[in-house]
């Protein structure tokens, strides 16, 4: 069932709870007062019922039924449209979840749209309804109520995404650690939740500027002047927190490149070290190739080799192996091979 809630209220205190939308409507013309209707992800048939009954704006009726609207705040006439992101913060997935609201404000009457589990309207109702006389303000009052209810729940996500970013600072100078897929994740977080909070303050603006033509009563601007402010300082905060990252991003960028560059120096002081070794192997073969290449010749044991009945053929192929080594020694040493 869509309905969540449904109640009048006359002198802020609830005296009817309607079983469904006609019946509201039918005790709001007998009897006054004002009108709450609570609905989550509502039927398009359920949106239009309500809309023609209030008169309320097709363009409203629109946004309401499309949903994954941004935060923002309409007026048509004597009806107010505001569209809330709430968000709560995951703690098993380090996630800040987004919700949407629709509060639709009349002269007597209320109409909230959820889209999703936040906010708890419920407990918005329950405080309301023990405390009459800031309920006898009328739908402003309600309007109120929710806001200050949405503003306080970013507080926790608030505490959730800077104890992420403390953990990625830890993060940043541990050795054999990469923190950028992460630093990006939360940056994509921050931006959500900045696109979420940074139009409160201006649509709470909007709604203060508007309160003497509309009659909004003094003690409830000042509330609302309130969370204007508690709306400033969480946008501050989010702004902090980009900036935070942008900086833990680039010097992660900056550890991550001097790794790079220590790595590839290492790869070439390797590649120079095995030069030397190929080098030093090549030049021990060279000398150890030139008396093998004698002893291969007069290996051979043709019978035409003046040296093979010599008296000095053996000496002469000693030291020609000898020389030959020495020589290829002293030439490698040279070069630095050896």
């Amino acid at each position: 069932m869509t309905i969540i809630d449904n109640a009048i209220y006359v002198d802020g205190v609830r005296t009817e709870n309607p079983g469904s939308l006609s019946e509201t409507f039918e005790l709001m013309r007998q009897r006054g007062g004002m009108g709450w209707i609570g609905l989550y992800r509502p039927s398009e048939s359920e949106i239009r019922e309500v809309a023609d009954e209030f008169g309320i704006h097709q363009l409203v009726v629109e946004d309401a039924l499309a949903g994954h609207q941004r935060a923002k705040l309409e007026r048509y006439g004597d009806v107010l449209f505001m569209v809330l992101r709430p968000a709560r913060y995951l703690d098993d997935v380090e996630e800040v979840e987004f919700g949407e609201v629709h509060v639709v404000v009349g002269p007597d009457f209320v109409v909230t749209i959820r889209h999703a589990e936040a906010p708890d309207l419920a407990r918005v109702r329950h405080r309301l309804e023990g405390d009459p006389d800031l309920l006898t303000h009328g739908p402003e009052a309600v309007l109120y109520a929710i806001l200050d209810e949405v503003v306080d729940e970013y507080s926790p996500v608030l505490a959730g995404l800077e104890n992420d970013i403390d953990e990625i600072e830890s993060q940043l100078f541990v050795e054999d650690s990469d923190a950028t897929q992460r630093i990006y994740e939360l940056s994509r977080e921050v931006i959500d939740f900045q696109r979420a909070t940074q139009p409160l303050a201006g649509m709470l603006e909007g709604l203060l500027r508007g309160s003497e033509k509309y009659a909004v009563d003094e003690e409830l601007q000042k509330y609302l002047r309130d969370v204007l402010d508690h709306a400033l300082r969480i946008a501050d905060r989010a702004t902090t927190f980009r900036t935070l990252l942008d900086n833990a991003l680039t010097v992660e960028s900056t550890i991550v490149a001097r790794r790079q560059n220590e790595e590839m120096r290492r790869m070439t002081e390797l590649s120079i070290r095995q030069n030397d070794e190929v080098k030093k192997i090549s030049g021990w073969a060279a000398i150890l190739f030139a008396p093998t290449l004698v002893a291969g010749v007069y290996g051979m044991n043709f019978h035409v080799m003046p040296e093979l009945s010599w008296v000095f053929g053996y000496p002469m192929a000693i030291g020609l192996m000898i020389a030959m080594g020495f020589g290829l020694y002293w030439v490698f040493r040279k070069k630095g091979w050896l």
